[in-house]
């Protein structure tokens, strides 16, 4: 659906007198002249926009992941970062993430206007008026000022002098705070790296990576490496200071959408980027995120945080598998290439590691590839180093599980016959797995299927995308208060995590 205005046109400007009125005759020299009465122009009231309805209440979007950017063309073009849509009802755990639509356009199923962007009203004929008489008034104060400005430098130099102002207290020495902005990104830069990633068939493209110590690992999502790590591709890592490293996969979780990668003949000069607390974030806070956007190395942008705990579930569009996160979402701008780069804090800290983003393109999920919107999310740095940890320790992650399997159903009626929001438990299974695994978590915690599980822990549940985010913020061992329903009745347990190694096939 279009959203341009679609108003009357402005009404022509009538056009100028082909030649002026004759002069007045003049006055009597000992007579006074006439004061003339200027007209008063009356003020234009702007017409009150309608109120846009209030959002009905709904599930967090599935994001797509920010694909690698492929090398830098000429001009970047969109379409060279599409992936395709991710295919539904694959076989294996976790599921595969919902089709829906991106914001602005509808997809199968998703009627109506795209969440969040009503269509603006046409404009009325009077507001065409409106802004003629705006554009006309500045117009006029922009050539008196024009004027005014003239005849004080006449003035004051005979027409010959500068209206320019040099400053004079500019210390040669200048330096920027470390709090500032700039000061943080000077500090940063020199750690965050360009990765470079081929496949053996060509296929490849650019993300971002970070410093994670001095042996030589380097923090970035799974996404990012994927297509060099399966089949024997290549990476590189560049610096900021132009020099290029070859480096190698030491471990990658798909499900976090993590991966750890280690530099080749590492230089002993390295300065791991510090790493912050997650869990102290709060809304409102600084973000700074460093990347190569569309392949532009040593990009800087700056936001806040715009929300915490957010669910969100990608995927990179090559397989049925999905990647799910309790994501920081900011505003910082962020696009294809960003990922895997840092969203670093005020005091120079990383709080997360950047990883999708949810664009405003139409056409359903993985159709379209537009630039940043404002909402952009973050894999939490906390959760990111418990996973780094267990890829350099073992070159495989480890899953905290429930030993049940969910619907992915997004909220609004996703219990059987339009109950209460939250998780369901499968009622059947498939010929490898149970709905819930005979003596696991759920199994010894009285769950059943069909129970639609409602709260984990603190956190409300809407949905099985938004249960699994939960529960991988957790560590196999967490015992975690579980709240579900079961014909109309509320229950609580606590419930023992379990663990899955590796991802599955």
């Amino acid at each position: 659906m279009s959203t341009e205005n679609e108003g009357t046109a402005v009404p022509a400007v009538p056009p100028a007198p082909s030649s002026a009125p004759a002069a007045p005759p003049a006055a009597p020299a000992h007579s006074d002249a006439a004061a003339g009465e200027a007209e008063s122009t009356p003020v234009h009231e702007a017409v009150p926009q309608a109120s846009a309805p209030a959002p009905q209440p709904g599930p967090d979007p599935v994001t797509e992941p920010m694909p690698a950017t492929p090398g830098a063309p000429a001009q970047p073009a969109y379409a060279a970062h599409e992936s395709a849509p991710p295919q539904s009802g694959g076989a294996g755990w976790p599921p595969p993430p919902p089709t829906l639509p991106s914001y602005g356009g509808g997809g199968a199923g998703h009627g109506g206007e795209p969440w969040g962007a009503p269509q603006p009203p046409a404009p009325r004929r009077r507001g065409g008026g409106l802004i003629a008489a705006v554009v006309a008034a500045a117009l006029v104060a922009g050539g008196i000022g024009g004027a005014i400005g003239y005849f004080a430098a006449d003035r004051d130099g005979n027409g010959s002098g500068s209206t320019t102002v040099a400053s004079s207290d500019t210390p040669k020495d200048f330096k920027r705070d470390p709090g500032t902005v700039a000061g943080v990104a000077a500090r940063s830069l020199p750690s965050v790296v360009t990765i470079d990633a081929q496949g053996t068939d060509g296929e490849g493209g650019t993300g971002t990576g970070f410093i994670y110590d001095k042996e030589g690992h380097i923090l970035t999502n799974n996404h990012v490496v994927a297509s060099a790590a399966s089949g024997g591709g290549k990476l590189t890592a560049t610096f900021s200071n132009g020099k290029k490293y070859d480096a190698e996969v030491v471990g990658r979780a798909q499900g976090y959408d993590v991966a750890v990668v280690k530099l080749k003949n590492a230089p002993g000069d390295l300065k791991p980027l510090a790493l912050g607390d997650s869990d102290k974030v709060a809304v409102g806070d600084s973000t700074i995120a460093i990347g190569a956007p569309f392949g532009l190395s040593n990009t800087v942008t700056t936001g806040i945080i715009s929300a915490k705990n957010r669910p969100v579930a990608s995927s990179d569009g090559q397989n049925s598998k999905a990647s799910y996160m309790s994501a920081l979402q900011t505003d910082a701008s962020i696009n294809p290439g960003n990922s895997g780069g840092p969203l670093i804090n005020s005091a120079g800290a990383v709080i997360g590691i950047n990883s999708a983003i949810q664009s405003a393109g139409t056409g359903g999920m993985g159709q379209s590839q537009a630039g940043s919107i404002g909402l952009g999310f973050a894999i939490p740095i906390n959760q990111a180093k418990n996973v780094a940890e267990q890829l350099i320790k073992t070159g495989q992650p480890v899953y905290p599980v429930i030993g049940a399997s969910v619907g992915i159903q997004q909220g609004n009626g996703a219990a059987p016959g339009g109950g209460a929001d939250g998780a369901q438990i499968s009622t059947q299974g498939n010929a490898s797995q149970q709905p819930i695994t005979p003596g696991g978590p759920a199994d010894k915690a009285g769950l059943k299927p069909g129970d639609v599980i409602t709260k984990f822990g603190d956190m409300p549940i809407d949905s099985g995308p938004t249960l699994i985010s939960e529960i991988w913020t957790h560590k196999p061992g967490d015992q975690v208060p579980l709240t579900y329903q079961r014909n109309g009745k509320e229950t609580t347990v606590t419930i023992t995590l379990g663990e899955r190694k590796g991802d599955s096939n």
